[in-house]
């Protein structure tokens, strides 16, 4: 298997065990312009998840006396709800991905 073809599957794929890292380094270090469009963009995409993260912080103060009432905190049920929905579908498009990156011509 091409050099090319592994390192641009494992940046989509290091959404399991490096994250942000991977794609970040393979795009620094790469002198390949495919593999560094590969690993920009799964930088890209491991970033996407992290987006909502504030919302989800502003939402549990936001709904402290909620909690406190002992009543259901909706705003932070939603919040949470929604950041899991986005990682669930990075994840699936990021394994997608890979996989087409080690398949490609």
């Amino acid at each position: 298997m091409d050099t090319r073809k592994v390192l641009s599957g494992l940046c989509y794929f290091s959404i399991f065990f490096a994250g942000i890292l991977f794609p970040l380094v393979v795009m620094l270090a790469s002198g390949d312009d495919v593999t560094k469009s590969h690993a920009k963009k799964a930088f890209l995409s491991h970033v996407i998840p992290l987006i909502p993260v504030p919302l989800l912080i502003f939402a549990i103060f936001s709904d402290i006396n909620t909690i406190n009432n002992e009543a259901i905190p909706v705003f932070t049920l939603v919040t949470a709800g929604i950041i899991v929905l986005v990682t669930l579908i990075v994840t699936i498009w990021n394994v997608i991905k890979g996989v087409k990156a080690l398949t490609m011509e």
